[in-house]
């Protein structure tokens, strides 16, 4: 698949996390030794962040800010929708593949990913190019359909 790259923000078609916006953080065009299909590891959010106005106080931002929850998956890739829109979250460390076998480990994972997704968000101005800013800001927006 040319089009699902690392970095590419997807929306999931199937399964639990159907509608929900996720990240691409690699892809198997050819699969592997399990999965003899082409597919992706993504990292999403169940839940996003809470709406926040202009006239609450930063700690209320700050704490609605907080109610991210994470999630990293194999997905096929006819299970997911690419968007035009891209983001530069660095993903890769915060996600080890061999991390992802143990479920205890999973949780750890998941813990790191939500500090990330929670540092990007909060900081958002701080985006290097205006067209990953765009993407930053679409991927945290909630889906509308």
């Amino acid at each position: 698949m040319a089009i699902i790259k690392s970095g590419k923000v997807v929306i999931v078609l199937a399964g639990r996390h159907a509608g929900k916006k996720a990240v691409v953080i690699k892809t198997f065009d050819d699969g592997n030794s399990d999965k003899r299909f082409a597919h992706c590891l993504i990292a999403g959010l169940a839940r996003g962040p809470r709406k926040v106005t202009r006239g609450m106080s930063k700690a209320k931002v700050e704490k609605r800010s907080k109610t991210m929850k994470p999630f990293v998956k194999y997905v096929n890739v006819r299970h997911v929708f690419p968007t035009r829109y891209q983001v530069d979250l660095d993903l890769k460390k915060a996600v080890d593949e061999t991390d992802l076998v143990d479920a205890e480990r999973k949780v750890e994972v998941k813990k790191s990913l939500k500090k990330v997704f929670e540092e990007r968000y909060l900081n958002q101005k701080d985006v290097t190019s205006e067209k990953k800013a765009l993407g930053s800001s679409y991927f945290y927006q909630k889906l509308r359909f």
